[in-house]
């Protein structure tokens, strides 16, 4: 079963920003007019329908109000996030491998200052990551129908990268605790 779009659903455009007040005033009012209390004396059919307008309305509230769950929402939408079509520049890869290659370093001599060194090559990654794909998230909206596909290529990359990245920092968590 595929997933619900759920930008249509709220009838708002598709966006990687998209309009936060709107957003929550959809979700509110559909609360409101899904809410099983309001249709208790409804057949057990329409019941059914409104718990699954409810459900649908939560979950697309809780997608699209989180800006990661939205990007990959997005991606996953447009059949972007499937197994085999994960790859990635090979000088990201390499530069993700020293990194795992510090870190396994680190298991067998664990050392505060290099965990320091270590998070703060990794913010500097994610920061130049952030400020790279930025205006590709921002003008997405204004894009003709036929450029889209390219930027969203670019988020993918992005995303993927934005996860590895977040991996790395999970494990420098771990070894900032034993430090």
């Amino acid at each position: 079963m595929p997933t619900p779009n759920y930008f249509e659903f709220y009838g708002l455009p598709e966006s990687f920003r998209p309009d936060v007040a709107a957003l929550k005033r959809q979700y509110y009012a559909l609360s409101r007019e899904y809410h099983p209390d309001f249709h208790a004396t409804a057949t057990p059919e329409k019941q059914q329908e409104i718990l699954h307008l409810a459900t649908l309305n939560t979950n697309a509230y809780r997608i699209l109000s989180d800006a990661d769950q939205r990007m990959a929402y997005i991606l996953g939408h447009h059949g972007l996030l499937e197994e085999g079509k994960q790859e990635l520049p090979s000088d990201f890869l390499m530069e993700v491998m020293e990194l795992n290659e510090q870190l396994m370093e680190l298991e067998f001599e664990p050392d505060s200052a290099a965990v320091e060194r270590l998070s703060e090559e990794v913010n500097i990654l994610s920061n130049t990551l952030e400020s790279g794909i930025e205006p590709v998230l921002a003008g997405y909206d204004g894009l003709p129908h036929e450029a889209r596909p390219q930027a969203l290529t670019q988020v993918r990359t992005y995303y993927l990268k934005k996860r590895y990245l977040l991996r790395i920092r999970e494990s420098l968590a771990k070894f900032a605790t034993r430090s």
